[in-house]
């Protein structure tokens, strides 16, 4: 029988058609091949694995890879990580708000926790374990919005496995008495995921929809505004992020496990 380690060292260049030495030590990862494209461009690098499930590209020491939707594959690409053994990891992902006299389209999320909806979690820890980010990376962020001159909000993520809900009253009325600020179908999976495997990952969210609002429920115009208005911040926050990291500028004792 084949170990973990010898299916994630196959399976991670299969996946992503980056050879296991080509992958840098700080990841980024997406579901949206915008944010790759972007990445590349910007960088003036290849995008790799246009015909696999993952693409990605790598500059220097940070990989970007767009994982796909969902909390399926959000284990799944911290699962193959553990080939590399990154240094540090930060999900930029969308998400939909939930404080509707609060939160607006365009605003940053930076969970301090996840609640664990969405059930593939189970599969690596039990449920009394909470699904936190790397608080060093957290901070990390943090002081990369605030060199963007960009304010955040902060709070619990929900997070689900349910695509279609925006029309669930009983749904919405669940969501009210848990408080989260936002939902997502990926962050709680990645949180615990990555700390059973030892993976130092914090998350940054973009509020790109408000769907306890019928008004506010999220299209493909409206994505594409967001997409155009705010995804390139978003990036940049995210890289600028690692960098610190990879040039000493922030502390990183706190990553290790």
């Amino acid at each position: 029988m084949k170990t973990k380690s010898q299916i994630v060292k196959d399976w991670l260049p299969r996946y992503t058609g980056t050879e296991l030495k080509d992958f840098g030590k700080y990841i980024i990862l997406v579901n949206f091949s915008h944010y790759v494209k972007l990445f590349a461009k910007w960088n003036k690098v290849p995008i790799k694995g246009e015909d696999r499930s993952m693409i990605s590209a790598t500059s220097g020491n940070i990989t970007i890879i767009n994982f796909g939707m969902g909390s399926p594959n959000a284990g799944t690409i911290i699962d193959l990580l553990t080939a590399i053994k990154p240094k540090g990891c930060i999900f930029l992902g969308k998400c939909g708000g939930l404080k509707t006299k609060k939160n607006k389209i365009g605003d940053l999320i930076l969970p301090i926790a996840a609640i664990r909806g969405e059930g593939t979690s189970n599969d690596y820890l039990p449920a009394e374990v909470p699904a936190l980010p790397a608080f060093a990376m957290q901070k990390v962020i943090s002081a990369s919005i605030r060199d963007q001159d960009r304010d955040y909000w902060t709070g619990t993520v929900y997070t689900t496995n349910k695509r279609v809900w925006e029309h669930r009253k009983d749904f919405k009325k669940y969501l009210k008495s848990l408080r989260p600020i936002a939902i997502d179908m990926e962050t709680a999976t990645l949180f615990i995921a990555a700390f059973k495997n030892y993976i130092p990952l914090g998350a940054l969210l973009l509020v790109s929809d408000m769907p306890m609002v019928p008004e506010g429920v999220k299209t493909e115009k409206s994505d594409k505004e967001v997409t155009k208005d705010f995804a390139e911040t978003h990036l940049k926050i995210g890289i600028n992020s690692l960098k610190k990291l990879s040039n000493h500028d922030q502390t990183v004792k706190h990553l290790k496990f």
